[in-house]
């Protein structure tokens, strides 16, 4: 089973999260993360989002990001699915599922591999909003996630 998908079409995060433990026993704790596209951002709604990737770099450093959650928790296995091309408002974007023995460790794991896909993972999105479509800059917000893991972003401007 592949570790990182990008794909253009949908997921299912309960397929997705049985796939993942179905062949292990050992597992005592899954857990998941689902992004969204929000209806509004910065105070405009925002009808649609393009996402943009390279094919191939994106998924080896998703697969990069992927291997350091191993290293740093204990974890079972993960798996990391991001969408990309034209998703409308409410559609799913990015889902990350991690299991564990024990419930703490997924839960860390999951959340410092969102904290990497948000600065480190090479995506460009543009929102479409009633005034046009622009390019999401990263946020500041992001970057600082990412320093609680002891991981200099420097991206937001």
């Amino acid at each position: 089973m592949a570790r990182v998908c990008i794909q253009t079409g949908d997921f299912d995060l309960s397929s997705e999260a049985a796939a993942l433990r179905a062949a292990d026993g050992g597992v005592g704790a899954v857990v998941a993360f689902v992004g969204t596209v929000r209806e509004h951002s910065s105070g405009a709604a925002v009808s649609a989002m393009e996402l943009e990737h390279y094919p191939g770099m994106t998924e080896a450093a998703i697969e990069a990001m992927v291997d350091e959650a191993f290293t740093r928790f204990d974890i079972r296995a993960a798996k990391v699915i991001h969408r990309v091309g034209t998703l409308q408002a409410r559609d799913q974007i990015v889902l990350v599922l991690v299991t564990s023995a024990h419930r703490g460790q997924a839960f860390q794991a999951c959340e410092f591999l969102m904290d990497y896909l948000k600065t480190q993972a090479p995506f460009w999105k543009k929102e479409h909003t009633p005034d046009g479509a622009h390019w999401v800059d990263a946020r500041v917000a992001d970057d600082e996630a990412l320093a609680r893991w002891g991981i200099a972003a420097g991206n937001a401007v």
